[in-house]
């Protein structure tokens, strides 16, 4: 997404209201390929699957640094994210 200088106060709150919306679509999107990896998936630990949570934290976090942004702030969205999407897949596989 290209960054731009804003004149106001109301063009900044457009332009984040806009980063929201892509936000949650990406969410979204994000979460219907999570559904479909339930397919693939047989156990609990398959689900949880705490090497593969721990690599895309690393993942994420070095590109917050890359990026310029707090990679504590992005590790605890991604932990509570991911947290979600598990709690929703071991309901798939163990109703």
């Amino acid at each position: 997404m290209k960054k731009e200088k804003c004149e106001s106060l109301e063009q900044v709150r457009e332009k984040i209201d806009a980063i929201d919306t892509a936000l949650i679509e990406m969410i979204a999107t994000r979460q219907f390929y999570v559904d479909q990896s339930v397919r693939f998936k047989r156990t609990v630990q398959d689900v949880q699957s705490p090497e593969r949570v721990e690599q895309v934290i690393s993942k994420v976090r070095a590109q917050a640094v890359e990026l310029g942004t707090d990679p504590d702030l992005v590790e605890h969205l991604y932990r509570e994210m991911i947290q979600r999407f598990i709690q929703r897949e071991l309901k798939e596989i163990r109703p």
